[in-house]
């Protein structure tokens, strides 16, 4: 059985894991830690939850770039945020690689679908995970799952 890991990147953001047969095994809301006043990702969390899934066979990190009216302190602590996950999968020695969001969207069948579809589809496929009924939590556990799933 092969694991594969699911990581919708950013400060609300979610990591997920499953099998290669798409049987989910284990997920994490983004842990953060205030740098300041600034949220900032945890990444000695993040490597405590990788480390008991260093044999992994692949990690899919989302790949988005800046938004439309998105500010640059915005931008900013998103691009850190992926810098620091990418950081902590390269450095466990995971395989990795940058998944768009079109190309995991159009797999899933989300293609022109509303941000919440996803949240949906997820909650469809795994209705025992009770963490996908939370509104915000919940969009980014279903993102990092389909991100998974998609790459199986």
């Amino acid at each position: 059985m092969k694991y594969i890991i699911g990581i919708d990147p950013g400060v609300s953001g979610s990591l997920s894991i499953i099998t290669d047969q798409g049987e989910y095994v284990d997920h994490l809301h983004m842990p953060v830690m205030k740098v300041g006043k600034k949220n900032r990702v945890n990444a000695a969390a993040v490597a405590r939850w990788l480390k008991q899934y260093q044999c992994a066979d692949h990690c899919y990190i989302e790949k988005v770039g800046a938004m439309p009216k998105q500010g640059t302190a915005s931008m900013f602590s998103f691009g850190h945020a992926a810098g620091i996950v990418e950081g902590v999968v390269v450095g466990m020695g995971i395989p990795m690689t940058y998944v768009t969001p079109q190309a995991w969207e159009k797999h899933t069948g989300l293609i022109g679908k509303d941000k919440d579809a996803a949240r949906t589809r997820a909650i469809q496929l795994y209705p025992d995970i009770s963490d996908l009924d939370l509104k915000g939590k919940g969009q980014a556990l279903a993102d990092s799952i389909l991100i998974a799933r998609a790459n199986c």
